[in-house]
């Protein structure tokens, strides 16, 4: 049956089916739609599914167009009825992998995942999980719930893995230009899974196994989570001896080898950087290993919205207010400029922490109309006018999110006080005295 599988691979008569159809699986849906395959998007919101199948767009870093695009062939559709699993020859598997309440992982998306394949499960499919995960998630979790069935692995299905690596809002590189590395349990499914994938991008790095490839993604993710959080440390520690951060990393930067620039901010966001670093430690607690460095690295990224509360809280007192009671207006909430994204988004941490404190906090951003409730905030706000008058009427204005949109000169001309987590009031003219960062 395998062999009939990289036959329909190879005419491209394989049905692509994707669970997930979020800032991964969207675009990967487009991906093997564009590449001639026929793909079905799995997905348990009906409101994601009415809003594909009308031809509606609800990524909009993703282009308005973007759906009705794909739409146009006829060869994607998008349902909620998992049963249709087995209609799929391939099954890709990009659902969320969040943290507990205590920083474990939680694995309860890929393990439901996991358990409407194996209902649905046939000879002759191929199943790749493509969430961040731990090394060992596909072959221990994944694999032991079909195994359950009476389906022989290695037989009548196919199993490996091959993280996503997309970065929201960036024009640079395609979903189909970005590298994909791909990993099998074993020889035959690691043969399929590259056959599957060459067919829809431009290239493909095969590994030894799957494992492998889920300890690559940590390691992508965990890379930028510790540099970051040296940064945001050297920041805390260059501020109180009155030198910019911004211009130390740039001036770093002429070094054209050995040094690569990132940047501090108010702490960490997206699905991945900010989760990733736990999913490693608690695996390698598993296996009875330290993980003190990039522990570390998350405890200090974890600790800026704290930091920039604290700030806050000077930058009021130093004009004679308390923060409580204050009027704080957050820029930015996504949680990278330009993309209405707000997963992990420091900016609402740093909403709930103000509030805590008393402060009456409203946000602004281009992006983003309104809150919606996430795991674990629900915070029921909508996004309020910025004018120069509305500027003026608040008592800080705290920089969270540099989006493009901005015109930081007329914030800087019409707000009273600033506290700037980015470094984006770096080059605005005139007095800086109403200027703090953070």
């Amino acid at each position: 049956m395998l062999d009939q599988l990289a036959e329909k691979i190879e005419n491209k008569t394989a049905v692509i089916g994707t669970i997930g159809l979020g800032y991964v699986g969207l675009p990967l849906c487009a991906a093997f739609e564009k590449a001639g395959f026929r793909v079905l998007g799995f997905d348990v919101d009906p409101e994601k599914i009415r809003l594909l199948n009308a031809g509606e767009n609800y990524l909009k870093h993703l282009g308005e167009e973007f759906v009705s695009d794909i739409r146009a062939s006829g060869r994607f559709e998008a349902t909620d009825d998992f049963g249709r699993l087995a209609e799929t020859d391939a099954i890709l598997i990009c659902v969320p992998t969040p943290l507990g309440e205590h920083l474990e992982p939680d694995l309860s998306f890929v393990e439901s995942s996991a358990d409407s394949i194996a209902a649905a499960l046939r000879p002759g499919q191929l199943v790749v999980l493509e969430s961040t995960t731990y090394p060992g998630t596909t072959r221990m979790v994944v694999l032991p719930r079909l195994q359950a069935t009476s389906h022989e692995y290695g037989k009548d299905y196919a199993l490996a893995y091959s993280p996503e690596r997309e970065d929201p809002g960036r024009t640079d590189f395609t979903t189909q230009a970005i590298p994909k590395l791909v990993g099998g349990l074993d020889e035959k499914s690691g043969d399929l899974v590259d056959q599957l994938y060459r067919s829809a991008f431009q290239q493909v790095v095969r590994v030894r196994n799957a494992e492998v490839a889920e300890a690559a993604k940590l390691l992508e993710n965990i890379y930028r989570a510790v540099n970051i959080a040296m940064v945001n440390e050297m920041k805390v520690l260059l501020e109180p001896m009155g030198i910019d951060v911004w211009e130390v990393v740039d001036a770093a930067a002429t070094k054209p080898f050995g040094f690569q620039a990132f940047y501090p901010g108010p702490g960490l966001g997206g699905h991945c950087i900010p989760i990733d670093p736990f999913y490693l430690s608690w695996r390698a607690r598993e296996i009875g290993l330290p993980t003190r460095f990039i522990e570390l690295a998350g405890e200090i990224n974890h600790a800026m919205p704290r930091y920039v509360v604290q700030r806050t809280v000077l930058a009021l007192n130093s004009r004679g207010k308390a923060a409580q009671d204050s009027r704080i207006l957050i820029l930015g909430l996504a949680y990278k400029p330009d993309v209405d994204d707000v997963r992990e988004s420091p900016s609402l941490e740093l909403i709930v922490q103000l509030r805590d404190i008393g402060a009456n906090v409203d946000f602004h951003d281009p992006h983003i109309k309104a809150t919606h409730r996430m795991r674990h905030y629900d915070l029921k706000m909508k996004c309020v006018e910025l004018s120069p008058e509305s500027l003026a009427a608040y008592d800080c204005v705290v920089v969270a999110t540099h989006h493009s949109a901005y015109d930081w000169q007329e914030i800087a001309d019409h707000a009273g006080l600033i506290v700037d987590t980015r470094g984006a009031m770096r080059d605005v003219r005139g007095n800086r005295d109403h200027i703090w960062s953070a």
